[in-house]
């Protein structure tokens, strides 16, 4: 019988006269579809092709004829078999018919054909011709569908089978919210709401208690059930023939028919347009929050290892490495505060929003919270380009992108934000080192994680290594080739962007000697209108300073300014060479005022005069001043200080004023 449809109306199936009943339900009207197999009619391969299709088999015999049901035993049940695996076993139904006929029951002789082959559900005497046990009998094949005991339990053994003890043990550990080991009352209650939609009376509560106690000593302590209580208790469900209790609770938990969490359960859909990022909201901290409390059983706000391991027990492994140590806060130990599990999270839903969804799953997040899915604790933020229109935004994760070359102190900066001096950053392994830290940051007394990402040496920078909302270029000042990376990164990618930068000078404890490029970072930052290189060390007694970290963030949050000043810069040189060209002008005017010359004979003083200033020689002068500026080779100082133009006009006048008293000489000796 294969079951397109779990919830639907039943009606009686018209031939229940040969062998082999297989039942396709579909979706459309709610209908039976029914296929007999009939020996004499159809062949073996035909059989199979129906087997292998079928989720539930009802094997039919007459009740009034031994030979039929000799024949369950001797052909149809070993065919069956040989067609599955012994672990996927259908489930049977064995269905006696013509029961109208006979004033006996035909259980006695199939009670132990029953108990000798675990697959068959149960045994229905039925009657086609009147209709005696017909629903019945659809009722049991819907529940062996729907309700199968084989992943459940193995009947040979008398107990629940791994796999269902591993799903449930997940289930008890979830619902036992204070994690002490037992399920009490409120947690009981629940439970019980959580999965069957009402909550149990104070008197229901205690005969539950009592049946296991009543059957194994340790069920029950303090007043609460415990593990091995809340696994017998499903046991004697199964055992007394109540799968759906069962079942009910696993597809609530998110469990499939093979007890695996469904992809459903564990990626829900989550919508993420472009140049958006994923952010955990204030539901999602509160629960994570309690999650971290549950585990602390010692409250030192840090999770020891043996706290953690307990915690990662209802995941089928273990997702964080060794380098999670290295990414956030520890205490002095290396043991995660809570801090740092929240920046881990924080973390792994800004990189990989759908491993957040799949953790938050095996948490239960949906079923603690009552939502419908762990989506509700995702917050997707509105398109960057919004935030730059309105200058502000509603974010509360920024990503900084750390550049500079190998050993320039990158990831010392990375440390830094943990509050790791030199002296701890020297025990990290290098199989513990991570490309990545996030802490808390506080602008303007906001709270705001800042995530570092390491990235590593390259020519050019690939478009994932590009996005980020602030970039943080790391020279080293002992090494004379290290910033000339960072000039060549930041002109290949970010002179033009409306990113912001930032320029390290790191291990600045050292002594600082002239970078190999042709002006200082100073004169760089200058140049390009970036704040001036900040110095920075980690071989300090406490703590490194956070205040790059601070600028950092402030820069991130408000890119709309930096990129203000940058678009003034160029402004300004635009205004200074126009400037220029009106200095000029008002020389040459000048100049030829002063001669009161209006005639073209090419020998007097106004027309040799305006030869020269129209000359090859001069103007080349004059494009080479216009192209200085125009290639930013005069310097921001420079074009900013009155004294420049004050010494540009002096030297005009008197560059003309020379000129004139040598063509007026030359005009003596003529």
């Amino acid at each position: 019988m294969s079951w397109g449809m779990k919830d639907v109306g039943c009606v009686p199936c018209r031939m229940l006269a040969w062998p082999l009943v297989f039942m396709k339900m579909f979706k459309i009207m709610n209908t039976f579809f029914t296929l007999s197999f009939v020996e004499a009619e159809q062949s073996d391969e035909q059989l199979h092709q129906e087997i292998s299709q079928a989720n539930v088999i009802c094997i039919v015999y007459a009740v009034n004829n031994k030979h039929s049901i000799d024949k369950v035993t001797s052909r149809w049940i070993p065919l069956i078999n040989e067609r599955t695996d012994k672990d996927s076993r259908l489930p049977l139904i064995l269905v006696g018919n013509k029961s109208d006929l006979v004033e006996y029951s035909s259980m006695e002789t199939i009670l132990p054909i029953m108990n000798q082959y675990t697959e068959i559900e149960t045994c229905v005497e039925c009657s086609a011709k009147n209709l005696k046990n017909i629903s019945e009998l659809f009722y049991y094949a819907q529940k062996a569908v729907l309700h199968p005991t084989g992943p459940l339990y193995c009947p040979e053994e008398k107990e629940m089978k791994p796999a269902c003890i591993k799903a449930l043990t997940r289930i008890f550990k979830i619902s036992d919210q204070d994690n002490d080991g037992t399920l009490n009352d409120a947690e009981l209650n629940f439970f019980q709401r959580i999965c069957f939609n009402t909550p149990l009376a104070p008197q229901a509560l205690e005969d539950v208690k009592n049946v296991v106690r009543k059957h194994i000593s340790d069920g029950v302590a303090d007043s609460g059930l415990t593990l091995k209580g809340f696994l017998f208790l499903h046991t004697l469900f199964i055992q007394r023939g109540r799968h759906e209790t069962t079942w009910t609770v696993l597809r609530r938990f998110g469990y499939d028919d093979d007890l695996d969490l469904t992809p459903e359960y564990l990626f829900p859909l989550l919508k993420i347009p472009p140049d958006c990022t994923t952010e955990l909201n204030h539901h999602a901290y509160l629960f994570l929050q309690s999650t971290f409390d549950k585990h602390d059983l010692d409250r030192d706000c840090a999770l020891s290892p043996d706290e953690l391991k307990d915690l990662f027990k209802v995941f089928p492994y273990i997702p964080w490495g060794p380098d999670v140590n290295n990414t956030v806060c520890t205490n002095e130990r290396g043991w995660i505060t809570y801090q740092g599990f929240l920046s881990q999270w924080t973390l792994t839903t800004y990189l990989d929003v759908q491993r957040c969804l799949e953790y938050l799953g095996y948490l239960g997040y949906s079923i603690l919270t009552e939502q419908e899915s762990q989506a509700s604790a995702i917050t997707v933020t509105r398109d960057k380009k919004i935030d730059l229109q309105k200058k502000q935004t509603q974010r509360n994760v920024f990503r900084c992108n750390v550049i500079g070359m190998k050993n320039c102190g990158k990831s010392g900066v990375l440390q830094a934000l943990l509050g790791r001096n030199l002296m701890r950053q020297k025990k990290i392994r290098d199989d513990h080192k991570s490309y990545y830290a996030i802490n808390t940051v506080y602008v303007y007394g906001q709270e705001k994680y800042l995530l570092l990402h390491d990235i590593s040496e390259s020519e050019f920078l690939t478009e994932a290594e590009i996005i980020c909302d602030v970039v943080c270029l790391v020279y080293d000042v002992s090494n004379p080739k290290s910033f000339e990376y960072c000039a060549r990164i930041f002109k290949q990618h970010f002179m033009d962007s409306r990113i912001p930068c930032l320029i390290i000078a790191a291990k600045s404890d050292l002594h600082e000697v002239k970078q190999d490029y042709s002006i200082s970072p100073a004169d760089f930052c200058r140049k390009h209108k970036m704040p001036p290189p900040q110095a920075f060390t980690c071989n300090t007694a406490d703590a490194p300073s956070k205040d790059i970290f601070v600028k950092l963030t402030t820069m991130a949050m408000y890119p709309e300014d930096h990129y203000r000043n940058r678009l003034s810069r160029d402004m300004g040189n635009t205004d200074r060479i126009e400037n220029l060209r009106k200095i000029w002008v008002f020389l040459k005017t000048a100049f030829h005022a002063r001669l009161r010359c209006m005639c073209t004979c090419n020998r007097c003083t106004f027309c040799i005069c305006q030869n020269f200033l129209n000359s090859d020689l001069l103007q080349s002068v004059k494009n080479k001043i216009f192209t200085a500026v125009l290639n930013r080779h005069v310097t921001q100082a420079d074009l900013k200080s009155s004294t420049f133009w004050l010494r540009a006009s002096f030297g005009a006048t008197v560059f003309a004023v020379l000129g004139f008293a040598m063509y007026k000489a030359l005009l003596k000796q003529r």
